[in-house]
């Protein structure tokens, strides 16, 4: 009940706070290219449930449905303002929406995209048990540099390892150090 009172309270600060930016990120997106400015994609939180998730979009494409092909680095569909929007995070403020609607919190588990994770719930065990918590715009495993692509199994299994432990270990402590080390990190890795 406090993590939710966290999300809520802090979630509609930031939410207000950046509206402004919001609103310029949202037209340098639409000025660039053609389509909306906000990109939304199914995806599975707590407990298995389905939502959709809200981004500022980075790429050309709308990918969403049986073939979603992750983002990696010099992506030719990531788009200019893209970039810079993926490698300093700002892409993912629409998130607060999420939080502010519940689907997600502030600090959990990054959720995938659905047929990602019918893909890895079948080639790692313990992939499922990141769902026991809400879903995060941040979390433990990016915190440990494990944000961006993953190319392979083991990539995945560590961050969803890094995900277990926070499902648990989690605290309101524990988010609140989550919160502060996740602009360092994203500023300290600039992946996108």
């Amino acid at each position: 009940m406090t993590k939710r009172l966290i999300d809520l309270v802090l979630g509609s600060l930031l939410l207000v706070a950046i509206l402004p930016l919001c609103l310029l990120i949202a037209l340098l997106v639409r000025l660039e290219t053609p389509g909306p400015a906000l990109f939304r994609q199914r995806r599975i939180g707590y407990d298995g449930r389905p939502f959709q998730i809200l981004k500022f979009r980075t790429m050309h494409v709308l990918e969403d449905g049986p073939d979603v092909i992750q983002a990696c680095r010099r992506d030719p569909r990531v788009t200019r303002i893209g970039g810079v929007l993926r490698k300093t995070g700002l892409d993912e403020l629409p998130q607060l929406i999420n939080v502010l609607a519940g689907d997600m919190s502030l600090v959990g588990p990054r959720p995938h995209a659905a047929v990602h994770d019918d893909y890895y719930g079948k080639h790692i065990p313990n992939y499922a048990y990141r769902r026991r918590v809400r879903p995060g715009i941040t979390g433990w495993a990016q915190i440990h540099g494990a944000r961006g692509a993953t190319p392979n199994l083991l990539d995945m299994q560590a961050r969803v390892d890094l995900d277990a432990w926070y499902v648990d270990h989690g605290s309101v402590a524990l988010d609140l150090l989550i919160l502060a080390r996740t602009p360092v990190e994203i500023l300290r890795d600039g992946r996108g």
